[in-house]
């Protein structure tokens, strides 16, 4: 199994506003996207933490969701991915 840097988790190049909220919860959609293994017709997202405190002020809602469509966390349309969904 290939080991996984740091940078293959949060790059620098992101929409923020905060690396962690915005671009950690883009990945973690894309992985559950890629676990799920095809098209996502719904999904339900429980948050914990920090996540759940302030998701809508970091974008952490609109991160997970363009995961889930495949988004990169560098994409400009991640902050129309409600829209996009």
């Amino acid at each position: 199994m290939k080991s996984v840097g740091v940078f293959d988790i949060l790059g620098p190049i992101m929409v923020g506003p905060s690396s962690s909220h915005t671009a950690g919860a883009a990945r973690l959609g894309k992985v559950a996207r890629a676990v799920a293994g095809g098209d996502i017709k719904e999904v339900t997202f429980l948050l914990h933490g920090s996540f759940a405190k302030t998701y809508k002020g970091h974008g952490t809602d609109r991160a997970l969701v363009a995961g889930i469509l495949g988004m990169e966390p560098s994409d400009l349309r991640l902050r129309d991915s409600f829209r996009n969904s």
